[in-house]
């Protein structure tokens, strides 16, 4: 679920709550491996059965629960809901598409999320396509069936987390022995290291995620 299927204002909001009626104006979207959906604060969202996602946000421990799906705990107990708050912080907005467009490309940087709170960009290094390569980009590297992408952040003066989505692969830092990486694992690079060269013999789909000054 990400955002409303139509148009509804606070009061109808209101009226759908004490009716039990919200369900029939959420978006629901059918999901395949890759798909990518920004959330911003305000816009209503769930997670369906048998998903398995990154959920990559600013840090915070505030959640609005305005709707439980009218399940019970092993006690017959309903979870708190908190429709009185979420009435004030959703965003009514109906936008013409939820889910992020972006080019399936690999060996190459792919942006996926811009924002004041977090930067995400999609790396896939894959030794099969080297058609893709464009002869121009110096930080792409074929040595030794081993593709190696550098990575400069000596701007960024932030932490950057990468995130192992398929495959695998590795990050070294200069004068570092290199740490591999597979998916389902996250590595941390401090902010202290400038530079690093992701490597794989195979092919590795990274989330790269840092805060931009």
């Amino acid at each position: 679920v990400s955002g409303f299927s139509t148009r509804i204002t606070p009061e109808e909001y209101e009226q759908r709550i004490a009716d039990n009626s919200i369900e029939e104006v959420l978006c629901y979207h059918d999901v395949q491996p890759g798909d990518v959906f920004y959330l911003p604060a305000g816009r209503v969202h769930a997670i369906g059965a048998g998903i398995l996602l990154a959920e990559i946000q600013q840090s915070s421990d505030i959640t609005y629960r305005l709707y439980d799906y009218n399940r019970k705990d092993a006690q017959g107990k309903s979870r708190e809901l908190h429709t009185a708050w979420a009435k004030e912080a959703i965003d009514y907005t109906l936008y013409p598409s939820w889910r992020t467009d972006y080019p399936n490309v690999s060996n190459q940087v792919v942006p996926l999320v811009k924002s004041s709170y977090f930067t995400t960009n999609r790396i896939c290094l894959d030794m099969n396509d080297k058609d893709n390569q464009n002869e121009q980009d110096k930080t792409i590297q074929w040595i030794d069936n081993t593709l190696l992408m550098d990575r400069s952040y000596e701007q960024l003066g932030s932490f950057v987390v990468m995130l192992c989505m398929e495959g695998e692969g590795w990050l070294r830092a200069k004068g570092h022995d290199p740490i591999f990486i597979h998916q389902g694992q996250t590595l941390l690079v401090p902010a202290a290291i400038g530079r690093v060269q992701v490597g794989t013999k195979s092919r590795c789909l990274l989330l790269e995620s840092y805060i931009e000054a």
